[in-house]
């Protein structure tokens, strides 16, 4: 009988979860060399996205990104990633390792979220989401935010005009 019920508490504990361990957010060096060797696989940059959980502005870019009018035009350029930072104190364990170190080499650690940082596959910063007044462009919402969107886009893919032009008519959806 003993070994009925300790065999029915495992099955349980195991179910439930109890038995199962989450695997530990990747380091933010492991992120960027895997996004790295990706992008110079495919001939593309690396796109690195500073996000949280508890972040709404995190959740629309992602979601225009994904948009499936303009989603291939990210996919085509870019090696997406994301960073977790920021976190609430009972939400850390989902941080990746040195996410905020990174963030607070390219001086964004005040910028608030989301901050992205574009990488040619050599690990060169080509662009960041600050403006030229060094305000952070996050989600860009705004007429000027999605017009420095767009010039950075520019810059940083091999975007045409017009794919550049429907990547900010969907950001400026509201």
């Amino acid at each position: 009988m003993k070994k009925i019920i300790t065999i029915c508490a495992l099955i349980f504990f195991v179910n439930t979860g109890f038995c199962q361990s989450e695997a530990a957010p990747k380091s933010a060096d492991a992120i960027l060399k895997a996004a790295s060797a990706k992008a110079a696989k495919e001939n593309k940059n690396v796109f690195i996205i500073f996000h949280a959980s508890w972040c709404g502005w995190c959740k629309k870019m992602d979601a225009k990104m994904a948009d499936p009018a303009i989603k291939s035009y990210f996919d085509d350029n870019y090696v997406i990633d994301h960073l977790v930072v920021l976190e609430a104190p009972d939400k850390k364990n989902l941080e990746n390792p040195g996410a905020s170190e990174l963030m607070a080499k390219y001086k964004a650690n005040r910028s608030g979220i989301p901050f992205f940082l574009i990488f040619n596959p050599a690990g060169e910063l080509l662009e960041d989401s600050f403006n030229s007044d060094m305000k952070n462009i996050g989600c860009p919402a705004q007429p000027e935010e999605i017009e420095e969107f767009a010039r950075i886009l520019k810059t940083t893919s091999k975007l045409k005009k017009n794919e550049i032009a429907e990547i900010a008519a969907k950001f400026a959806e509201k």
